[in-house]
């Protein structure tokens, strides 16, 4: 798999965590990746009905920590046998037919709003490593953290190389990175939907709920942080806040 490079950041590195999920974009990108699986005959239909549902529940009620966490485990069984290279050319398949469609014009403009202040943006997902390189690689990110598994000589076995990154596990690798890079983490912002992702929006010192689930929208209200509705005047003023309140860092050369 692709391994997270280490740029050569100073102590004003700010970082700014963005999750995929109902976040970057509509729907679960772990569904998209059976999908693609299932046009090339390497899953049944049995596997893509069962998705099919799981994303109908993911978009209509939000995020269920048993039900995705077995989408999750599914997606990553089905690489096993399958060449990184082979994965690789889905991923850029899924992105170009499925993921592009469904991103959210408002959350990436945030992603870019930030590089516009030489802060580094990083997805932070559950979705599969390969996939997640994908997409920041596309909008031009600085680098994603996503779900590993394990290659032998180029080669996906199907196992986890890790944790599935979710709830938890996602403020430990963002602790993680923060600390190899010399970023303060009262100084760098975190995005999601989820009320899992609390943990990962608490290790920040800036955190916005965005098009969140009741849960961290009545957490987010009672801890005053700020709530982001995907829509036009809420896109300016998250923005506006960007602009206003986070730390401008220029970069010297690498």
């Amino acid at each position: 798999m692709h391994e997270v490079t280490t740029p050569l950041s100073g102590q004003n590195t700010v970082l700014a965590f963005f999750d995929v999920d109902n976040t970057l974009m509509r729907g679960a990108s772990g569904y998209y990746l059976v999908k693609e699986a299932w046009r090339r005959g390497i899953v049944g239909w049995r596997d893509i009905t069962r998705f099919a549902w799981q994303q109908f529940r993911f978009v209509s009620v939000g995020e269920n920590h048993k039900h995705m966490a077995t989408a999750r485990e599914r997606a990553l069984a089905i690489v096993g046998g399958h060449s990184e290279q082979t994965l690789f050319e889905l991923a850029e398949q899924i992105y170009e037919r499925d993921i592009l469609p469904n991103l959210w014009p408002e959350t990436v403009d945030l992603t870019q709003e930030h590089l516009a202040k030489g802060h580094e943006v990083w997805l932070v997902t559950a979705t599969p490593q390969f996939v997640a390189d994908v997409i920041a690689t596309r909008l031009g990110l600085t680098g994603a953290l996503g779900t590993r598994v394990h290659a032998r000589d180029g080669v996906l076995t199907g196992e986890l190389d890790g944790h599935v990154l979710h709830g938890a596990e996602k403020a430990i690798v963002a602790t993680e990175l923060a600390e190899r890079l010399g970023a303060d983490l009262a100084e760098c912002w975190a995005y999601s939907d989820s009320s899992n992702d609390i943990p990962l929006l608490s290790a920040v010192g800036n955190r916005v709920a965005v098009n969140a689930d009741a849960k961290l929208t009545d957490y987010a209200q009672k801890m005053g942080w700020h709530v982001l509705p995907l829509n036009r005047a809420g896109l300016k003023e998250a923005r506006r806040r960007v602009k206003r309140q986070a730390k401008t860092v220029r970069k010297r050369g690498r």
